[in-house]
């Protein structure tokens, strides 16, 4: 394939995808959709299918979500492949819909774990679902890898279960699980699947599939890269490290007094000195007053000679052949600072290039096993990325899911769908680092780049195949907006670096942050025919962006639709740290130059700031802190969500362990500032730290009030300016309007509000404050606002302060 230098010089040292041999079934060609019914492998000849994909997200054949880009992948490589999208999991019979897979099954709980999906942040039940036609929620079970799991088990015992997707990969290993409050078991012992694929799968699934197609029974297959499995013991050949302690002391000697004599040094220990015992016996027996043992002894004192072993090798081991255990799950189950100590040695072990085995014990005694995990998957390269992307995908939901009309975006619209419908991803991974996601995790730190020819040709085909297309792209973009060609400058410092981010505490003087390549595909992609506009909608690391100026111009004077998200966290350095993201300041620097160049082109934007409350190592006065900056500033939350512990989380496990796993783990602390997390419990606390994001609603007046008189700051309780809530209560209701009605709170009935405080049809009392919740800036209405009600001036920026984990799905995964 002709395609660019990649953008990382990592040595592949793998089996290109396109390389392999074609499955004798690539004879019935290619299907428009994969089949989901038995009539539907009828029309395409099939008799049955060699992989049956079972997914909890519905079928949408579109590059953004995982099933249909590995059902292609193996489409290609000659397999026939099936879907089972969202099935009834209360039986097996459904799992029977397409008939006995011929090679295995694949089993994803869909784009995003099931439990993140199903319920918020505070462990509410969701009411909707983004990957469900009309945005039911409730089509896929709690824990859907599992579940699913046990109902292929059921419907043919004898299939092989390959299991994958971001649920798999972020609890591949023992891990705290936020919903049961507790650390449960590995993914691999709990479904009972023959083998995990976790990561970014392709290079891993089409080698199992043409093993397995080679009758290679599954249990044999251990040495892939990017799996995980259950083993009873370490094979033969092995190096096995042992890290199942943290500080494990060695001999301690009490320190010498150096003013004491040699024996007297001895006798302190209560020894004696060895020099003067043989000097004692030598004068002993020279007297005639040692026996002739005495004698014998003092004749053969020697000095002690070292000889070297030849049998023994100093040189450290191969780390393709080391493996590292981890402590057990019973021991990271009862002990929260093991569990940090595992966490941390897992995320050191991320690298393609230096990562070693891991190896997890469950169980004890006869019932013991092992999972294996081995290294990360070697990333595509750009030639394999672009093959992956130019499949042909129908890029629409399945036939099943249209109206009476045949169309999508009525009430079985399926809202990820809508949500890149027009979008396009250019690259893979980010080396961001940031603690609470689990990006990095899940896809890597390098960068997997599409060449500039393959997202041309995806903006042509959805310009010209996509129905409802207007000529605007909502997205030239991936898990971050400009990574696009980014990476290491030296090869062989990529490979040995095992630092968790490349741009904290601050951009690492080896990564290149070239943004010409992403400014050239922006231009060329504006200047097709029949393209209006190239909106970015993926999250913007502007730490990185203000190094390059003309790419802040460019974005800002073509690229931005009057409102660019971006996503600060917070302001105060605590925070940030246990975050790893960039202080405020490159936020300001970012902020001057997209008004800078705003101004140039003659358009009034705005910059939306995202922030999050309750993350791990988030004080009150923080919050108070940030509060004050968003009042001072002009900004308003609409959406306002708390930290998510998600799996496996670097952010998550300091919420569990209450230590910082970014330094070293040690059950005591020499320096308690930096190695403590201060961690945000409780329902009372972390809706103080909601409610410092939404200052200006009068709901959290009182609670606010009380926290900061409690703090001691009942100075920013007051009427002027300078303070952050006034002193009076307006009436209130209790409810919250979003603009988005699913975020909404309804409001009291009418029989639960005080009389004294109900005026039903009335305009609000003097001194009432009115709030816009939009998160955007007013409209112009012809209606002068009421100075000191709570409406700014027309045209003064209200942002949304949203936290960012995990926010709504952008872009499926």
């Amino acid at each position: 394939m002709n395609a660019p230098v990649d953008v990382s010089f990592f040595a592949r040292a793998a089996k290109p995808i396109t390389s392999y041999r074609k499955y004798w079934a690539q004879r019935f060609g290619t299907a428009k959709f994969l089949p989901t019914s038995r009539e539907e492998m009828a029309a395409l000849g099939w008799d049955s299918c060699d992989i049956i994909v079972v997914t909890g997200d519905a079928y949408v054949d579109h590059p953004s979500f995982g099933m249909s880009v590995i059902g292609r992948v193996l489409e290609a490589q000659g397999f026939r492949v099936g879907i089972i999208a969202q099935p009834d999991w209360q039986s097996a019979e459904p799992f029977r819909a397409l008939g006995k897979p011929n090679l295995f099954w694949g089993v994803t709980s869909g784009n995003m774990d099931s439990m993140i999906n199903r319920y918020t942040a505070d462990r509410k039940i969701r009411s909707d679902d983004a990957y469900t036609p009309g945005d039911v929620g409730g089509k896929r079970p709690d824990r859907a890898a599992i579940v699913y799991s046990q109902r292929c088990r059921e419907a043919f015992p004898e299939v092989p279960i390959v299991l994958g997707g971001i649920e798999g990969s972020l609890r591949r290993i023992a891990h705290y699980d936020y919903w049961s409050d507790k650390v449960r078991r590995s993914v691999v012992v709990d479904s009972k699947c023959d083998l995990l694929l976790y990561g970014n799968a392709e290079r891993a699934i089409v080698e199992v599939a043409h093993r397995l197609a080679a009758r290679e029974p599954v249990q044999q297959i251990t040495d892939v890269r990017g799996t995980a499995f259950v083993r009873r013991e370490t094979p033969e050949g092995w190096f096995e490290l042992d890290s199942t302690e943290v500080d494990q002391p060695g001999r301690v000697d009490a320190h010498l007094n150096p003013y004491l004599m040699v024996s007297e040094q001895a006798k302190a220990q209560g020894q004696t000195c060895a020099r003067e015992d043989e000097a004692n016996a030598v004068a002993d027996a020279a007297n005639g007053q040692a026996g002739a043992a005495t004698i014998a002894q003092a004749a053969a004192v020697k000095p002690i000679t070292f000889i070297a072993n030849p049998a023994v090798r100093l040189k450290a081991p191969a780390r393709e052949k080391t493996v590292i255990r981890l402590p057990s799950y019973e021991q990271v189950k009862a002990d929260p600072i093991l569990y940090a100590h595992a966490n941390r040695v897992l995320h050191l072990e991320t690298n393609p290039g230096n990562a070693r085995a891991l190896v997890q014990a469950h169980g004890e005694g006869t019932t013991a096993r092992d999972v294996w995990i081995n290294p990360p998957p070697i990333p595509l390269t750009t030639a394999e990325m672009d093959y992956v992307f130019d499949l042909p995908y129908a890029r629409s939901p399945h036939p099943r899911y249209a109206d009476e009309q045949g169309r999508h975006d009525g009430a079985t619209k399926i809202p990820a769908w809508e949500m890149i419908r027009f979008s396009v991803n250019i690259m893979r991974g980010c080396f961001g680092g940031c603690t609470f996601c689990s990006i990095t995790e899940h896809e890597g730190r390098i960068i997997q780049s599409r060449s500039e020819d393959s997202i041309i040709r995806e903006v042509e085909d959805i310009r010209d195949k996509v129905e409802g297309f207007t000529g605007v792209i909502s997205d030239l973009g991936g898990p971050t907006a400009n990574m696009y060609r980014l990476g290491c400058r030296s090869p062989e410092i990529e490979a040995a670096c095992r630092k968790p981010s490349c741009v904290y505490p601050g951009i690492c003087p080896n990564l290149t942050t070239d943004h010409g390549p992403l400014i050239q595909i922006y231009r060329r992609a504006r200047a097709l025919r029949g393209i209006k506009k190239i909106l970015i909608g993926s999250g913007l690391r502007y730490d990185l962006a203000v190094k390059s100026p003309e790419y802040v111009k460019e974005l800002v004077q073509h690229h931005v639709g009057g409102y660019l998200k971006i996503a600060p966290e917070h302001t105060e350095e605590g925070p940030l740290s246990k975050m790893m993201k960039p202080g405020i300041g490159s936020y300001d620097r970012f902020k001057s130059m997209f008004e800078k160049y705003s101004a140039e082109a003659g358009k009034k934007q705005y910059l939306i700031p995202y922030f999050i409350a309750a993350h791990p190592g988030t004080r009150d006065e923080d919050m108070m802190n940030l509060a004050l900056w968003l009042k001072k500033n002009g900004f308003r939350a609409d959406q306002v969500q708390t930290f998510y512990p998600s799996p496996m989380a670097t952010a998550t496990a300091m919420y569990h362990s209450g230590r910082n796993t970014l330094t070293k783990v040690r059950r005591t602390m020499r320096d308690e500032d930096e190695e403590s997390v201060d961690i945000v419990r409780g329902e009372k606390r972390r809706r103080l730290h909601k409610a410092f994001l939404r200052y200006h609603d009068p709901n959290n007046w009182p609670l606010l009030r009380e926290a900061l008189k409690a703090m001691g700051r009942a100075d920013l309780i007051g009427n002027g300016k300078h303070h952050l809530i006034p002193t009076f209560q307006p009436a209130t209701d209790g409810g919250y309007q979003s603009a988005r009605r699913k975020n909404s709170t309804p409001a009291p009935s009418a029989s639960s509000v005080p009389s004294s405080t109900r005026r039903v049809g009335a305009a609000p009392r003097p001194g009432t404050v009115l709030t816009q919740h939009t998160g955007l800036p007013p409209r112009e209405t012809g209606n002068r606002p009421v100075a000191g009600k709570g409406v700014g001036k027309p045209g003064t920026p209200r942002g949304s302060a949203a936290a960012p984990g995990p926010r709504a799905p952008r872009r499926p995964r």
